[in-house]
């Protein structure tokens, strides 16, 4: 499949839908349960491709994992790893990379991670400098400080370390899951402000729903004491707000009512605010327990904003930007750069594509709404957020073509069957 025609609604939508598990929240969950000594049961698991990467390395280094529907029962080593017989291939995930560069340096021996060609792009030396800091001898052997990259693990010793807040709130997770396991207290020191700070939310709250508390000062300095285990047992992964936002945008652009179940208005992920951007852009939001609904007015209005503690959904936002009155302009998003693709150029070409002016700086992104014309093949660049976000244009606009939709599967494998239950038409080529 390497084409899709998205064939525009015929009338409004008036749908409910539920969405899948969280991702960030699937993906600590899985080195959490496998540190822990026991059986965990994690419960609506999001099963993607990045996924599958992380589930089959961890099996590499001894850990069982069994999946049942979309229940996974992780029996934890409580830190004991073996070592892989062979290099660990992490496809394009960004995530899984990082998160297993620390948990690696548990395991006693060399251990190579490794990926495809966009992820041997994406840069890991903060980490891996954050890593020798604290003792262990981890070396990027790819290009400029990038993948593929050599863990000896059993060197993990712990103490201080200080990291670049800007690129990626993931090096400090990657950190702080294994943290606990050191031989020593482990103090992580942020260089400059932290990005995607609801991320390092996430960690710390699951961290201490498994039994480890962090200490966190202002976002500055994290303090974790050695010596702390997670403890296994069984955990309901809430729903994906990233996955959700497609559909809060779908009703926005297409002045339809879309009700999205298995979401928690209240959650720590950064992108359950994309809600609160679309009523200011001019949506009707009614927040319940579990649900959120958005309604369209027909009346989007054009928005300055700084979207540095949701950037997963900056490309949805700037559809809808292309389709509301007047300039958006998307602020302190430069890590947008360095993600499947270079997200601030990529919806740029693919806007102007579309009869949309858009001007781009090193940070940010303006958009001048007006009228977007259909007839247009959209490329992807292999990044799933740029798929999903630009097949909302399709269901407006006629002769919307998508190239390399399957890049989907890296984090919403069932995107286009979601598509089809709001009736929209899909034809494949």
């Amino acid at each position: 499949m390497q084409k899709i025609e998205i064939i525009p609604l015929t009338d409004k939508i008036d749908s409910k839908l539920v969405i899948p598990g969280s991702k960030s929240y699937s993906n600590r969950a899985l080195i959490i349960s496998s540190l822990a000594k026991g059986k965990s049961v994690l419960k609506n698991v999001l099963f993607s491709e990045d996924i599958d990467y992380l589930i089959n390395s961890l099996k590499q280094f001894g850990i069982f994992i069994e999946k049942r529907d979309n229940v996974l029962a992780v029996n934890g080593t409580g830190g004991t790893l073996k070592k892989p017989k062979k290099e660990l291939f992490l496809g394009g995930s960004g995530t899984g990379i990082r998160l297993l560069a620390s948990f690696a340096s548990l395991c006693k021996g060399e251990v190579i991670l490794t990926g495809e060609s966009r992820l041997k792009q994406r840069p890991i030396q903060d980490l891996i400098n954050g890593l020798n800091q604290l003792g262990v001898n981890a070396v990027s052997i790819g290009n400029n400080g990038c993948p593929p990259v050599k863990i000896q693990g059993g060197t993990f010793a712990g103490g201080s370390c200080g990291m670049n807040g800007k690129v990626s709130s993931q090096y400090f997770t990657s950190i702080m899951l294994i943290a606990p396991y050191a031989k020593k207290d482990v103090r992580i020191k942020v260089i400059s402000e932290l990005a995607s700070k609801p991320y390092i939310d996430i960690t710390m709250t699951i961290m201490k729903e498994f039994g480890v508390n962090v200490e966190n000062n202002d976002y500055k300095e994290f303090f974790i004491k050695s010596g702390q285990e997670y403890t296994a047992g069984e955990y309901l992964i809430e729903g994906d707000a990233s996955s959700a936002s497609y559909f809060f945008a779908i009703a926005a652009i297409t002045n339809s009512r879309i009700i999205v179940r298995n979401i928690n208005p209240c959650s720590l992920q950064g992108d359950i605010k994309f809600a609160d951007i679309l009523e200011r852009m001019g949506c009707n939001v009614i927040k319940k327990e579990n649900e959120i609904e958005i309604t369209g007015t027909g009346d989007l209005k054009a928005i300055e904003i700084d979207m540095n503690k949701m950037p997963d959904t900056v490309p949805t936002l700037a559809v809808m930007a292309a389709f509301s009155k007047g300039i958006t302009k998307i602020k302190n998003i430069a890590n947008l750069r360095l993600k499947e693709s270079d997200r601030i150029s990529a919806i740029g070409t693919e806007l102007n594509k579309l009869g949309i002016k858009t001007e781009e700086s090193e940070d940010s992104l303006t958009i001048y709404g007006g009228n977007p014309h259909g007839n247009v093949e959209l490329e992807t660049y292999n990044d799933h957020r740029i798929a999903m976000a630009f097949s909302l244009v399709g269901l407006k606009l006629p002769g919307i073509k998508i190239l390399h939709p399957a890049c989907v599967n890296k984090s919403f494998p069932g995107f286009w069957n979601k598509l089809k239950e709001l009736g929209a038409g899909l034809n494949y080529a």
